[in-house]
């Protein structure tokens, strides 16, 4: 059993005027061979768009594309005819598949949009592309981890080409207690605001931009400030 904190200011950053980026991983012209992945999870992309600015259509092949929005809208086209705009509460998931081309937009002029952009690899390349995408927002009021995204048939989850992944958020008021069931990888990033929890036997606080890395273990945190939310990551520890 092992757990890793990576705090917000060692993650890779990317800052283009337009776009301000936070890579949990290696990504784009950011190497470190000991820094590429946890478990299944092999982008973790913090982004913020400015107004009327994004990303160009652009390629990707065999990945499993999750996008979260946290303020602000995304818009998205694909070569596969789909379009939408992605808000708070919405959940994202692309196939890329054999193959498929999209863009990733800004369409508001006057607000940036900040948002999560997540990778794994699915677990049988070459499948058709495709696009999925459902609201949880209600759900994620009750204060409790819900799956958002699922290779495991969760109901009311986006579905995973990935069995062995599933992502949950979650918005705990402050003083409120989180379980993390014990899995292979554990990636529990810290979106917004703050949370708390013990790592064997001292206190930690884990802040905005924060991550705690796991394997074979579970663990608890607890809403630490207003209006937090995680995202978490239940992986096998394999790489494609």
């Amino acid at each position: 059993m092992s757990a890793t904190i990576v705090r917000s200011n060692q993650r890779f950053e990317t800052n283009a005027g337009w776009l301000e980026s936070f890579h949990s991983f290696s990504f784009g012209g950011h190497y470190d061979p000991r820094n590429t992945h946890h478990g299944l999870l092999l982008v973790a992309n913090d982004d913020t768009v400015r107004p009327g600015q994004g990303f160009g259509t652009h390629g990707h092949r065999d990945m499993e594309i999750v996008s979260w929005v946290l303020e602000g809208e995304l818009e998205h086209r694909d070569s596969e005819g789909n379009h939408g705009v992605i808000r708070p509460g919405l959940i994202q998931r692309m196939s890329a598949g054999t193959g498929i081309q999209h863009s990733e937009m800004n369409g508001s002029a006057t607000e940036s949009v900040h948002f999560l952009q997540m990778w794994v690899p699915p677990d049988t390349t070459g499948i058709a592309p495709g696009y999925e995408e459902l609201d949880v927002g209600d759900r994620l009021d009750s204060g409790d981890l819900v799956v958002v995204a699922s290779g495991q048939g969760h109901e009311g989850a986006v579905r995973l080409h990935q069995a062995e992944a599933v992502m949950a958020v979650a918005r705990p008021p402050e003083g409120a207690p989180i379980e993390i069931d014990t899995a292979p990888a554990i990636h529990l990033y810290v979106a917004r605001g703050a949370v708390t929890t013990e790592l064997d036997g001292e206190p930690v606080v884990l802040g905005e931009g924060d991550a705690l890395r796991l394997f074979d273990r579970g663990v608890a945190v607890t809403g630490a400030a207003d209006s937090t939310e995680i995202v978490v990551w239940s992986t096998g520890v394999g790489q494609a």
